[in-house]
């Protein structure tokens, strides 16, 4: 093709061809973006091979850069978080660190109550985490209020021992 024929071709279809992947893309810069990269691509595929049908080899080529467009901002919109997303997660991120602290803490608590004696461990369930007062602990168990303060004073001073030592 001559460069007189890719200019009439491009005269004759350009403005047809553009109106054309406007109405597919919504976006004046997109279907002219589009258009020049068919001609374009047209004219470097003429330099290699001569074409039989160029106006059909234009439109199809559009057509796929079109196709190509659109699956690329699919992918675009699967791949990337929005930014909305990005500040939620950085104002989460103390939060979330000082949760994974707190269980950590928590982990440690526990393994640090396993390792009291079962009466030693069950006093202290039941006044520090479920709230239970002395006397409750007292009548819940059968065992005198003193036994109570007795078992919770060994099992505090347990807990701090080791989480000093862990520190």
């Amino acid at each position: 093709m001559a460069e007189f024929d890719l200019k009439r071709l491009f005269t004759k279809h350009a403005k047809n061809l553009q109106g054309l992947l406007l109405r597919k893309v919504r976006d004046p810069q997109l279907a002219a973006d589009l258009v020049q990269d068919s001609f374009l691509r047209l004219a470097e595929q003429q330099r290699h091979e001569p074409i039989e049908n160029a106006q059909a080899y234009l439109y199809r080529t559009a057509h796929n850069l079109m196709i190509d467009h659109v699956r690329q901002q699919q992918r675009r919109k699967t791949d990337t978080v929005p930014h909305e997303a990005f500040e939620a997660i950085i104002e989460d991120g103390p939060e979330l660190e000082e949760q994974a602290v707190r269980e950590q803490h928590l982990r440690r608590l526990q393994a640090i109550l396993g390792e009291l004696p079962e009466r030693t461990r069950e006093i202290f369930r039941l006044n520090r985490l479920e709230g239970m007062t002395h006397a409750e602990v007292a009548r819940h168990l059968g065992i005198s209020d003193s036994s109570v303060q007795k078992h919770l004073a060994k099992a505090l001073a347990y807990v701090m021992q080791c989480l000093q030592e862990t520190e």
